[in-house]
């Protein structure tokens, strides 16, 4: 089974998120927080957020990049568990238990997302704001293997000038 983790190559998350995700924790579309929003909710780092921000399932912050690699099933129920009070306490879920199978569900689409790419991958979101509510699209870069000579140093282990 396969989910995504948030990844950074600069700093440029932590300025552009209220709230960023922080490196290697376990991540999903998180769209539904914009369930209900509008063009006017759509300002600043809150816009980022809903533009390309991945939700971070431990911090419940952003991240720009994440990228595919192996779940344990223990750690998805434990995922499913942390999201469900999630939604108790921030959207008003009657319980846990209530909440789980969407938390489940959640967790679902994002594995079936994760689960035809190599470990490595890179995974974008772009979302927009339509008629029928929020469309997501999904970008895949693939990790390129590094060629040998890209790590490789040059030179005469016995002559001491290489």
């Amino acid at each position: 089974m396969k989910l995504a983790r948030a990844i950074h190559f600069d700093e440029s998350d932590t300025r552009v998120f209220h709230n960023p995700a922080r490196t290697g924790e376990w991540c999903i579309s998180g769209g539904f927080e914009f369930s209900n929003w509008s063009e006017a909710d759509l300002t600043g780092k809150a816009r980022q957020a809903f533009t390309n921000g991945w939700l971070g399932c431990e911090t419940f912050g952003r991240a720009t990049f994440v990228a595919v690699t192996q779940i344990e099933p223990s750690e998805i129920e434990a995922l499913a568990d942390r999201l469900a009070q999630h939604f108790v306490d921030i959207y008003g879920a009657p319980s846990a238990e209530v909440a789980r199978n969407v938390a489940l569900e959640e967790l679902s689409q994002m594995t079936d997302l994760c689960e035809e790419h190599d470990a490595n991958t890179l995974l974008t979101v772009a979302r927009e704001l339509t008629e029928t509510g929020v469309r997501e699209t999904y970008r895949m870069i693939e990790a390129q293997a590094a060629a040998l000579e890209q790590f490789a140093i040059h030179g005469d282990l016995d002559d001491p000038q290489h």
